[in-house]
């Protein structure tokens, strides 16, 4: 079995590319948008890519699994847990028209990529629809798992938030409700056997938790021992809702757009855009009041002058964050940086 970790510093979020050697194809685990670092990476390990999974509807990044399905035919294995607020809605737009090829997964569900078996395990209470996966390599000839594909479900050092129903998708009043399912699905990964390697979908800098670290794998039994969240859902219900909703960050401005857009399917891009050069004096004449100017380069260079109205976002890790919270999609955008 080839595993490897592709992880997004700007995003805090992780993907997984997990290959059969033997049979020669591989699955994606939630892709991002930009998604020719999987296509690469298929062509170096001369692999193909047949099939592409999510753990749940994402609301932090846009998801690449209708992109890369695209470009691939891969099967996608999503999620038909949670009611029909959380159904993916864009399976029937296929480019030039038809539908993606898939399959939706329940609770137990399983499916092979080569010799390598996934399990899906319903884990509701960051999100209803939310699964992880149980990864077995049979080709290497084990009969139990080596890992578990938690998504937003468990991280190492934390636990996925419970309250963005509510503060981002607007389900007002649900967020004791996903706590108190969210206590129930950790029971149920505290009888997971210790040795499992534990797989997440995000680390530390990412709103979807209050202390993620930043190792970015652990195990289950690491976890048990020294997981704060995890350790306060061994006690009382009410006193773990209590603490896994204190303290909370606001969520960033795009998480409601966000789900909107992986519910209902991220346009798709073809190839990426590259962005025209212009000069200042350019941009001067085409900057209008609808326009976003975000100036990129270093806080001197922008006190010692920019355009009018410009908002500094340096090309730091938190960028698109930043970026992402002060700008709308229907704006035009444009960047200033140094050459």
């Amino acid at each position: 079995m080839l595993f490897r970790l592709l992880y997004d510093e700007k995003l805090a979020q992780a993907s997984y590319f997990i290959g059969c050697q033997r049979t020669g194809e591989a699955l994606v685990v939630d892709p991002e948008r930009e998604v020719q670092r999987y296509l690469d990476l298929a062509s170096k390990e001369g692999l193909r890519i047949t099939a592409i999974a999510e753990t749940h509807i994402h609301a932090d990044f846009l998801s690449g699994a209708r992109e890369l399905a695209e470009k691939t035919n891969a099967q996608l294995y999503l999620s038909d847990e949670g009611d029909a607020n959380w159904k993916y809605l864009w399976l029937d737009k296929r480019n030039g028209g038809g539908s993606y090829t898939h399959q939706f997964l329940k609770e137990g569900d399983r499916f092979k990529v080569g010799m390598i078996e996934l399990q899906a395990l319903h884990t509701p209470g960051h999100t209803p629809e939310h699964l992880s996966f149980l990864v077995t390599d049979h080709g290497g000839g084990a009969h139990k798992p080596m890992g578990i594909l938690t998504g937003d479900f468990v991280f190492v050092g934390d636990v996925g938030r419970p309250d963005l129903l509510e503060t981002a998708a607007g389900q007002m009043g649900v967020a004791r409700t996903s706590a108190a399912t969210l206590y129930h699905s950790l029971q149920r990964f505290n009888s997971l056997p210790d040795y499992l390697q534990l797989w997440p979908g995000h680390g530390s800098g990412s709103f979807c938790g209050k202390a993620l670290g930043s190792v970015l794998q652990s195990t289950v039994g690491y976890e048990k021992l020294f997981n704060a969240s995890l350790l306060a859902a061994s006690g009382n219900a009410d006193t773990f809702i209590e603490e896994i909703l204190e303290g909370q960050l606001e969520p960033p401005y795009y998480f409601g757009r966000l789900k909107h857009e992986n519910k209902y399917g991220p346009a798709l891009l073809g190839e990426l855009p590259r962005p025209r050069e212009m000069s200042a004096n350019e941009l001067w004449s085409l900057a209008h009041e609808h326009a976003a100017i975000i100036d990129t380069r270093p806080w001197q260079s922008f006190c010692a002058g920019h355009f009018p109205c410009a908002l500094h976002v340096p090309l730091t890790n938190d960028f698109p964050t930043l970026a992402g919270s002060y700008l709308k999609p229907e704006q035009t955008l444009y960047l200033v940086i140094n050459q």
